[in-house]
């Protein structure tokens, strides 16, 4: 015997942007473990991974967004839940490493630090600049071992930061400050 079960539309469209965040979850996680065990070829991981995972991150941020606040997400994917909600970027963003046959875009310095002066301080103005910005010095060969740990560490908690903030989100004045600070030495 079938039981029809009505909802509201709101109840409706609640549990249809759950079932749309529950499916890039697993995604995200099948993701992860095909990166972790190298399921997928250099040429693969290249463009493959490091283009999915990123749109999945976006997403991720959408759905999460069209949830009714308070909406607990707590499912049984740790790499998904790793790399969606605690890190934000891709593993070879956040690994350093270099994707092969990449031209650089040395730009992404410059302009990084012009939005910044020009107080276009918002997340998602941002976000995708440094994002580039990690990306290209992580494609350099050589760097020496202090750069590493004092440069690249240093932007890649400030990606995280801005991972952590909604679109809209914005710098303060003293953060902006701070980043600008960062990047000019």
């Amino acid at each position: 015997m079938d039981t029809a079960i009505k909802l509201s539309q709101r109840e409706a469209e609640s549990l249809d942007s759950s079932a749309d965040l529950f499916s890039i979850l697993l995604t995200t996680e099948a993701l992860e473990k095909a990166y972790i065990r190298d399921a997928v070829s250099a040429a693969e991981l290249s463009g493959s991974y490091t283009t999915h995972c990123t749109r999945l991150i976006a997403q991720f941020k959408t759905a999460r967004d069209l949830l009714p606040p308070g909406t607990n997400i707590d499912l049984s994917c740790p790499a998904a839940t790793k790399r969606l909600i605690e890190i934000g970027v891709p593993a070879t963003v956040e690994h350093a490493v270099a994707e092969t046959g990449a031209h650089g875009r040395a730009h992404c310095f410059i302009t990084l630090m012009d939005c910044i002066k020009l107080n276009m301080t918002a997340m998602d103005q941002l976000h995708p600049l440094l994002s580039d910005l990690i990306q290209f010095l992580n494609k350099i060969q050589g760097l020496p071992k202090e750069f590493e740990e004092m440069h690249k560490d240093r932007l890649k908690k400030w990606l995280i930061t801005m991972h952590k903030m909604k679109a809209s989100d914005g710098l303060t004045e003293e953060q902006s400050r701070q980043l600008l600070f960062e990047l000019d030495r």
